[in-house]
C-alpha cells in the first residue's frame, strides 16, 4: 500500500509561490498516476492537477496558467509549482496515487475512487 508524504504548504500573501512535493517514502512513484487534491472547509474536493507515468498532465480551469505540476524519476517526487496565489486557493492540499500502475488516466474528479492511495495533506493558506 502506498504511503504518500506531501510537503511544501505555507502562508504566503496574495500573488505568491509555493512549491508542494509529493513523494511515497518505501514506494516507487514513478509508475503512478498523481492527481494533486484540495479542500477547503465547507467546500468539496477539488481536483487540482494531475500527471501520469509518461508525463501527461491535466489542469484545473481555476489554476491553469498559475500552476504546474511535474515528477522528478530520480528523486521519485511529484511537484505542483504554484504561482500567483490566490486568497481562494487556501486549502488542505493532498497527492493521491492511482491505484492502477502504468494507466494513461489523469483525471481531476474520481467519483469511483480510482486514486486508492492518499498523503494526509499539507495545508495552503494565501492571506495579507
Amino acid at each position: 500500500q502506498l504511503q504518500l508524504v506531501e510537503s511544501g504548504g505555507g502562508l504566503v500573501q496574495p500573488g505568491g509561490s509555493l512549491r508542494l512535493s509529493c513523494r511515497a517514502p518505501r514506494h516507487t512513484l514513478g509508475d503512478y498516476t498523481i492527481g494533486w487534491f484540495r479542500q477547503a472547509p465547507g467546500k468539496e474536493r477539488e481536483g487540482v492537477s494531475c500527471i501520469t507515468y509518461t508525463h501527461e498532465t491535466n489542469y484545473a480551469d481555476s489554476v491553469k496558467g498559475r500552476v504546474t505540476i511535474s515528477r522528478d524519476n530520480v528523486k521519485d517526487t511529484v511537484y505542483l509549482q504554484m504561482n500567483g496565489l490566490k486568497p481562494e486557493d487556501t486549502a488542505l492540499y493532498y497527492c493521491a496515487a492511482h491505484s492502477q500502475p502504468y494507466t494513461t488516466i489523469c483525471a481531476l474528479v474520481d467519483p469511483t475512487g480510482a486514486y486508492e492511495y492518499r498523503g494526509q495533506g499539507t495545508q495552503v493558506t494565501v492571506s495579507s
